[in-house]
């Protein structure tokens, strides 16, 4: 068995950015083989931790969203799909932040909105076959990178219809995250995926599942539209995020 079929797209350019980083596509086995056949598509954050530990934040740890959706799609667990991973930059915490805070900065995601869905998106859509909508289109991350995707799929549900928030950093600026999500008018409503670990440091855990409860009061559904998860034990870190590709990627893309 041969590894995972990558396409890797070196500097791609921004203009709202104004910086370039290198884009990674993850096509499903049989890609090639169904010349007609059209996939959704789930767009992850911090690209170069996602397929390839020589790439990844600490070496050999990434997490093997390849091979684990190849496994996927293989078995039959999920539908198959195109998986783009958007490499971070030096700019990582500004652009993946809602707002701007003393002493950390911030607050450039909404740029980051353009640069994915005026200059990734589209270039994704002309070079491969995918199937368009918010029911086929899925955003995704970790940390601050599941910060961002929790802030975009709100913002943007009619483009996003699918949310993985791995960990994500909903303390950020006194857990602004909470008060977007409440005040939010988000039709339609997304699923999402949305999990903690035990070990990733003092009262993360209380302010994930305070997250969970301001989507549970705006109507989500356990199990329906919204998969929370406390994992024990699991620490903030590629490792622990790998565990969890599978099942989030069965949430989300489950075989119709």
């Amino acid at each position: 068995m041969s590894g995972p079929n990558l396409q890797k797209h070196e500097g791609f350019r921004s203009r709202f950015l104004r910086n370039q980083r290198d884009l990674i596509v993850y096509l499903p086995p049989g890609y090639h083989d169904q010349p007609g056949g059209r996939f959704p598509v789930l767009y992850l954050q911090d690209g170069q931790n996602l397929f390839d530990g020589a790439t990844s934040f600490i070496p050999g740890m990434d997490w093997h969203v390849g091979q684990t959706a190849d496994q996927s799609i293989r078995s039959g667990a999920i539908d198959p799909l195109i998986i783009v991973g958007m490499y971070n930059t030096k700019a990582r915490i500004r652009e993946y932040t809602p707002t701007h805070v003393p002493k950390l900065g911030g607050g450039r995601a909404d740029r980051y909105a353009k640069f994915l869905i005026e200059e990734v998106k589209p270039f994704v859509e002309r070079e491969y076959r995918t199937l368009s909508g918010p029911e086929k289109t899925g955003i995704g991350g970790s940390s601050l990178g599941g910060l961002v995707s929790l802030y975009l799929g709100l913002k943007l549900p009619h483009i996003f219809g699918k949310i993985a928030a791995l960990s994500p950093s909903v303390w950020w600026n006194h857990q602004v995250m909470h008060r977007f999500a409440a005040a939010a008018d988000v039709d339609p409503r997304p699923a999402i995926w949305l999990d903690i670990g035990t070990r990733e440091g003092p009262r993360i855990v209380q302010d994930v599942e305070q997250f969970r409860d301001v989507l549970l009061e705006k109507g989500w559904q356990l199990g329906r539209d919204l998969h929370y998860q406390r994992i024990e034990g699991a620490e903030h870190n590629e490792a622990a995020w790998a565990q969890r590709v599978g099942p989030f990627l069965q949430f989300l893309y489950p075989v119709r």
